[in-house]
């Protein structure tokens, strides 16, 4: 049986989905729900929430020297059959080249390898929560699929943003106190489901790791200060 953080840790942290206009926040504190919250970028976020003991986000928190990284392909094999939800994460130098065209070509010339269009269109909020992060140890890595893997404790067959999928994930979270309410206030209410979902999956993930109960992908940090480790 998969639990949250103990009952007597009276605890605050934020569960954060990037989605096109910014982020979504799942605040908790002590393992309840206490607000959901739309932000424009993370370093507002990180701002509102100075209170919060742990910000985890569903967004690379430290750059390769070069690819692959080893979080990505951990993360990959951990979840199975949805594991092409994890895109693959491009260094600083791509990330910073000013058209897609640019780092493609850039990634294949240095590194020899393409680059997603998915990748690539989350440069800004790839850049931006890597700044924040380095002046802010309250952040960290997670993926929502990680979480809901590690929840279910299999590998989940259908996609969240099918009926099934989001039914499945839900009920995985109601189940660990997590109840989402049906319908949510403006603006809020108009960010799409499987986002609301995939963050309230982050801010478990964030109370897990405040209470010392997380795991992570790899099981070692492969870098001895910063980054590069998704958190379950």
């Amino acid at each position: 049986m998969v639990r949250s953080w103990p009952e007597e840790v009276m605890t605050r942290v934020v569960g954060a989905d990037v989605w096109k206009d910014g982020w979504e926040a799942v605040v908790t504190v002590d393992g309840w729900i206490a607000s959901i919250v739309a932000y424009e970028r993370m370093s507002v976020l990180a701002k509102a929430e100075a209170e919060a003991e742990i910000i985890a986000g569903d967004i690379p928190i430290g750059l390769p020297v070069a690819p692959p990284r080893p979080a990505d392909g951990a993360a990959r094999k951990f979840i199975g059959a949805r594991s092409s939800s994890v895109f693959p994460t491009p260094p600083r130098d791509v990330l910073e080249a000013e058209t897609y065209q640019d780092a493609l070509r850039l990634s294949r010339k240095r590194y020899g390898i393409g680059l997603t269009a998915q990748s690539y269109a989350l440069r800004r909020r790839i850049l931006e929560t890597d700044n924040v992060a380095r002046s802010d140890q309250r952040l960290i890595e997670i993926h929502p699929e990680v979480t809901f893997r590690a929840l279910a404790g299999r590998p989940l067959s259908s996609s969240k943003k099918s009926w099934n999928g989001h039914s499945e994930r839900r009920r995985l979270l109601s189940g660990v106190g997590l109840s989402l309410p049906d319908r949510l206030p403006e603006p809020v209410g108009t960010v799409p489901a499987d986002d609301v979902l995939d963050a309230a999956a982050a801010a478990w993930s964030a109370g897990r790791y405040a209470a010392g109960e997380a795991r992570s992908l790899p099981d070692e940090m492969p870098l001895p200060g910063f980054g590069e480790v998704i958190w379950y």
